[in-house]
């Protein structure tokens, strides 16, 4: 028996023991402890920091309303008490001397795993902001298709549902296999970002009773492939059929990278994901309110807890979305989880409360995300024939809503489906914002924003893109975006009014060379048919459209229409002209774009992958002339190193006054655009 099995072993003695039959984290065990963390290093009042790493094991009542909205768990197994039980890693980093703490705890929701906690004095550096403060900050599992645990990923063990009788539960799942190297015979059964998420487990290997296909672009013509020709199997020791495997796929003859394929077969065994929603709360809860486990070892932040704040990006911001959507941040007490949150770049739903879900997926055809209610007040969802809804739903009922501070960039309107956070599904109205609620978009910046800095040689292109990487930041502004968050939860402080484009103001327009404004630039493929679609799917009479909950019946999903989708404005030189725009971007040294294109492989042509593109200035009027550029020369906007630095000066000092930019960034930035090469001679 592992250490996971004695330990549940010993909490169910204990809990046999008991009369109670409430869920909760039933206990907790410390696996790793530095007392001295960060090389020792101290953060100012705050001293010196702590970081423990360990794992905790909770138990869920499906019987309770707010447990029971998780889809399967009413067929997951239960333990004696009919309980059903989990166990998830955490992270903790907490100052040694918790007198010292601020009262804030900051939950950092893990983005596939990942975590930032870890004890390097590389981490320290970017967390350093939270420590100086005595911030205790938290990171724990909660995705169950992660793959098998390493150092650095958090994880969560999950129950796997079954029916009544304890046979499998199947249903339908979808692999969409691309950009393989040529000549592979083998591939993974894997889903998500990357490819890299084990797909579930075929019921039956016969491909017969499965399907595959494959398509030379999206949206053409799918093409069969006869059933004798592949095989759930191996053929990288013996040619094809090879050996049986139910985790890979061998077609005869080869995988040819020019096509997309895409494997439609049934499923057996779903693990009960939506847990990982539950079992954040409990963690949270745990840690905010118990002074000690139910085998008496002491909370480690007992007592000193006082308000939560949620900060997640990308995935982990869409996580928080579909967190509060679901009602989970009230913990089972009543009492609110977080009071404030803060999803970046994060514009979707969370794909994971429904049967067999990729949890691991982003925004690509037939991956669920945009599916549910995706607006924070309420809307009716006219185009898709959906009730009224809104995020806050659950949370105003229980009187549980966060403060929310919703920031994104670009990118997330190219390619991960913004417009209609905005302006709904017909994309005709602004959809207003509630009083708890603060939306700040960066102009002009890549998924996550660039590197920053001010040089005028473009970044080589990412990885099979096609234009330069997009440097604008967005680092900056969210350094200070977050001190004001957290002064908004612990002293009620006002933060800075949202900015962001509207439709009313004639700052949303279709995603099209001649609605957005911008130059021809010579060289640059125009932004027409590059943005991702909204599609309407049809995930069958199961699925809860709302949750994003419940069973899809077939894979995959007809797609019943393409609904419309806006981006924002462009100026003269192709540049967004509203949002909080980040020194870089007021003082441009090119355009930037939310979004690339891929310059090779089946994808050829379309947008690529999470990333922007920078497309620099020429430095003199006779440069841009011999190219045929549209837009003003270095040279003629700045005229000299000094002009230039003084414009980068008085946006820095813009930024500082709406409390934008911290000061000693702000200082930064002027001595970097000083040292700079632009203009210099």
């Amino acid at each position: 028996m592992g250490l996971r099995g004695r330990l549940f072993w010993v909490f169910g003695v204990a809990l046999a023991l008991t009369a109670t039959a409430d869920a909760r984290i039933r206990g907790f065990v410390v696996e790793q402890r530095e007392a001295s963390a960060y090389k020792g290093q101290s953060f100012g009042e705050a001293g010196r920091y702590e970081w423990l790493r360990g794992r905790a094991y909770g138990e869920l009542d499906p019987k309770d309303p707010l447990n029971a909205i998780i889809t399967d768990i009413q067929n997951a197994p239960r333990n004696s008490r009919g309980l059903v039980e989990y166990s998830v890693t955490f992270t903790m980093a907490k100052p040694v001397d918790m007198s010292k703490a601020s009262g804030l705890l900051l939950y950092d929701v893990a983005n596939r795993g990942r975590i930032a906690l870890a004890s390097s004095s590389t981490n320290a550096g970017a967390l350093a902001d939270l420590f100086q403060r005595g911030i205790v900050v938290l990171s724990s599992g909660w995705e169950g298709d992660i793959p098998a645990a390493r150092e650095g990923i958090e994880t969560i063990a999950l129950p796997i549902a079954k029916n009544a009788d304890g046979s499998s539960i199947t249903g339908p799942v979808l692999v969409r296999l691309s950009d393989m190297p040529r000549g592979s015979t083998t591939l993974p059964l894997a889903r998500g970002e990357g490819a890299g998420f084990p797909a579930p487990a075929p019921a039956i290997l016969d491909s017969a009773k499965a399907s595959l296909t494959r398509r030379a672009a999206e949206g053409t013509a799918v093409v069969p492939i006869r059933a004798a020709d592949w095989a759930f199997a191996d053929c990288t020791k013996q040619a094809f059929p090879g050996e049986a495997d139910a985790t890979k796929i061998c077609l005869k003859g080869g995988f040819d990278p020019a096509y997309l394929y895409e494997l439609a077969y049934t499923a057996k065994d779903p693990q009960v994901l939506g847990i990982g929603f539950a079992a954040t709360r409990d963690l949270n809860a745990f840690f905010r309110h118990a002074d000690k486990d139910d085998l008496g070892a002491a909370n480690p932040v007992a007592g000193k807890i006082q308000w939560g704040i949620a900060r997640g990006t990308s995935q982990s911001g869409n996580f928080l979305r579909t967190f509060v959507n679901l009602g989970f941040n009230q913990d089972e007490s009543g009492a609110i989880v977080w009071d404030g949150i803060n999803p970046n770049i994060a514009t979707r739903q969370l794909a994971m409360n429904f049967r067999f879900a990729a949890v691991g997926g982003a925004a690509a055809l037939y991956e669920p995300g945009s599916d549910g209610v995706l607006w924070w007040s309420d809307y009716k969802d006219e185009a898709r024939h959906r009730p009224e809804g809104g995020l806050l739903d659950r949370c105003r009922a229980s009187g549980t809503c966060p403060k929310v501070f919703e920031t994104f960039g670009s990118f997330e309107f190219w390619g991960l489906r913004a417009s209609p956070d905005l302006v709904g599904t017909s994309a005709d109205r602004d959809i207003p914002l509630p009083a708890n609620v603060r939306r700040y978009f960066f102009p002009g910046v890549t998924h996550g924003g660039g590197r920053g800095g001010f040089s005028t040689t473009a970044p080589a292109p990412p990885n099979g893109c096609e234009l330069p990487a997009n440097p604008n930041p967005s680092s900056d502004t969210m350094r200070a975006l977050t001190a004001a968050l957290i002064e908004w939860v612990t002293k009620n402080t006002p933060p800075p009014p949202s900015v962001y484009p509207r439709l009313d103001r004639g700052e949303l327009v279709e995603p099209t060379q001649a609605a957005l404004g911008g130059p021809m630039i010579p060289g640059v493929p125009l932004p027409d048919g590059i943005i991702n679609p909204l599609y309407d799917y049809d995930l069958g009479p199961h699925f809860r459209y709302n949750d994003l909950s419940g069973v899809i019946s077939m894979e995959p999903p007809p797609i019943k229409q393409v609904l419309p989708s806006l981006a924002p404005r462009q100026d003269a030189d192709g540049n967004e002209v509203v949002g909080v725009a980040s020194t870089l971007h007021q003082a441009p040294l090119g355009t930037y774009l939310g979004w690339n294109v891929t310059a090779r492989g089946f994808a050829k042509g379309r947008e690529c992958g999470l990333n922007g593109a920078f497309v620099p200035f020429a430095k003199t009027r006779a440069e841009r002339e011999a190219s045929g550029d549209p837009r003003l020369s270095l040279e003629e906007r700045y005229k000299t190193h000094d002009g230039y630095v003084a414009v980068v000066k008085a946006a820095t000092e813009r930024l500082v006054r709406e409390r934008f930019l911290l000061k000693d960034d702000a200082e930064r930035l002027v001595a970097e655009a000083s040292a700079s090469d632009v203009l210099k001679k």
